[in-house]
């Protein structure tokens, strides 16, 4: 058997800015039909529909998603609350890790490296729900040590990280 390559992963080509205008469209509105995603890139419709199936077979598009308003929903209130595990013990990681999306209010989690090792975005009724939810499902969870909450005013989503 000869030598194994320092890289055997190809090198994916990165996008261009076709594929980044495609990108910025459906950010913007998932639910776009292929003729008007085409039209708003300036694409033939075999085209957009050909590169859309590129990206997503890529991974680069991991999804359509609806984005539900959480106060819509009786979710008024919304926080960003660190947590730090006692160990770093692979046992209490994924004993965290698999029990913090299923969390009631849980909007997404993230995994973090720096002074906390996690960080939860959360919507809840109102004060009293949020206090509730770091006593009952944080601070009683065996892996939790520390818990700093921040209350969340306002949430505007970026616009730049596609380019354009």
């Amino acid at each position: 058997m000869g030598p194994v390559p320092n890289n055997p992963q190809p090198r994916r080509s990165p996008v261009d800015d076709v594929d980044r205008a495609i990108l910025r469209a459906l950010a913007d509105n998932a639910r776009l039909p292929n003729n008007a995603l085409a039209e708003a890139v300036g694409i033939a419709p075999s085209t957009c529909l050909a590169r859309t199936r590129v990206l997503q077979e890529r991974g680069i598009i991991r999804g359509f998603r609806a984005e539900v308003d959480p106060a819509a929903i009786g979710l008024p209130l919304q926080a960003m609350i660190s947590v730090r595990l006692r160990a770093h013990t692979r046992e209490q990681n994924e004993s965290f890790r698999s029990a913090a999306p299923d969390l009631p209010g849980v909007l997404a989690v993230f995994h973090m490296a720096g002074s906390d090792d996690y960080l939860l975005h959360i919507g809840v009724a109102g004060p009293e729900a949020l206090r509730d939810f770091v006593v009952d499902h944080l601070t009683t969870h065996p892996a939790v040590a520390q818990t700093r909450t921040n209350l969340i005013f306002e949430q505007i989503a970026g616009r730049r990280y596609l380019g354009g």
